[in-house]
């Protein structure tokens, strides 16, 4: 399972260096076509930087997570045992799988509906801008999965 999911992880990682790669055309464009007469100003570029743009934080939340870098405040005290440690990491990421299972719960309703609609601009089916939260959350899931079981192991450290 592992590996499946850092084969999953490397995925991602692509994925976001070519999302940005793609966000870029579209922006040069808008910013040229200002400055430049005989540039056509294309509407269709700002609807794709956005789509873009959210696939971009969607990704890289997915990876923040993975990484063990997304939505950790520093609340509690510093623990000073592995267990100590162990306990506040699953307290973090329980509290991050509730917000996964909103972002699946909620989100399949949008994709649904993304199916039935289409962007003003570029006519691009709108399911594939809506499908980027239920799969978040998924990714989410499978990440936090695997950290409670590398937490379990870091709990159980302390034992003789």
């Amino acid at each position: 399972m592992k590996i499946i999911l850092n084969g999953y992880y490397s995925f991602l990682k692509v994925a976001l260096t070519v999302l940005m790669g793609v966000l870029i055309i579209p922006v040069t464009m808008q910013i040229f076509a200002r400055y430049i007469d005989f540039i056509p100003r294309y509407i269709w570029t700002e609807e794709l930087a956005r789509f873009c743009f959210i696939w971009i934080i969607l990704v890289g939340a997915m990876i923040a997570v993975r990484e063990g870098d997304h939505f950790t405040v520093d609340l509690l005290p510093t623990p000073k045992t592995n267990k100590g440690k162990a306990i506040a990491l699953i307290f973090v990421d329980a509290m991050t799988f509730i917000m996964a299972a909103i972002f699946v719960i909620w989100g399949w309703p949008l994709v649904e509906f993304g199916l039935l609609q289409t962007s003003e601009m570029a006519e691009l089916p709108m399911v594939f801008i809506y499908m980027a939260w239920p799969l978040t959350g998924a990714t989410w899931i499978l990440f936090l999965a695997e950290r409670v079981v590398d937490h379990i192991k870091l709990y159980r450290s302390d034992r003789p």
